[in-house]
């Protein structure tokens, strides 16, 4: 298994392996699948932007969940389907870090908070340097958090079902800020411990190699 891999535990369930066998045999490669979760994330952010009420909040957090669906499957389709191509790390990448800004900063405009969202996405693509940066050191790349990818889409997500509540009964969207604010620091903290990570790893580096 590539050790530069995201590990996620759903890859080793019956239905994931059958979806992917699916996938497979359908002909669709790994790369088309990353951009589509692309369009995810550009549907759910415009969703949000039409209507922050209930009607796009359920919209935009069905399109997070199937956005993470296809980060799923590209992998999978590229590694245990046997699909890899030369480019796949570009697409492994790029499409993650679009999709990601996408919703982030979607979700600031849906809510007349723009300079946070642009901050937060920053922040989220940051963290990504950091764990690539830490690759091309030649160390292992670190997915640690508090706020990865994973978890920043779950705070997301979870935000935009409280929303439908919360909109419905008193039209504000206090729970959308929280779930912004909370994107945004985490991201920082997940830059500081990424890069704290990548320092412990050269040290140990180097006193090995003494």
């Amino acid at each position: 298994m590539d050790e530069n891999r995201r590990p996620i535990k759903t890859r080793s369930t019956g239905w994931a392996k059958r979806i992917t066998a699916w996938l497979v045999n359908s002909g669709i490669s790994p790369n088309q699948i990353s951009v589509i979760s692309m369009l995810f994330a550009l549907a759910g952010a415009l969703a949000l932007n039409i209507d922050n009420g209930v009607a796009g909040s359920l919209c935009c957090a069905v399109a997070i969940q199937l956005r993470l669906l296809c980060n799923l499957f590209d992998g999978m389709v590229a590694i245990e389907g046997g699909k890899q191509s030369v480019v796949g790390s570009l697409y492994n990448e790029f499409p993650d870090r679009v999709a990601d800004s996408l919703l982030i900063v979607g979700l600031g405009y849906a809510i007349g908070q723009s300079e946070l969202g642009w901050f937060a996405a920053l922040a989220a693509a940051l963290t990504a340097y950091v764990r690539v940066f830490g690759g091309s050191l030649g160390l292992k790349q670190s997915f640690i958090g508090p706020m990865a990818k994973q978890h920043r889409m779950a705070v997301m997500t979870l935000g935009l079902l409280l929303n439908t509540f919360e909109t419905s009964v008193h039209a504000t969207h206090y729970v959308l800020l929280i779930a912004l604010v909370i994107i945004a620091i985490g991201s920082v903290a997940t830059c500081a411990t990424r890069t704290l990570a990548i320092a412990r790893q050269l040290k140990g580096n180097c006193h090995v190699d003494q």
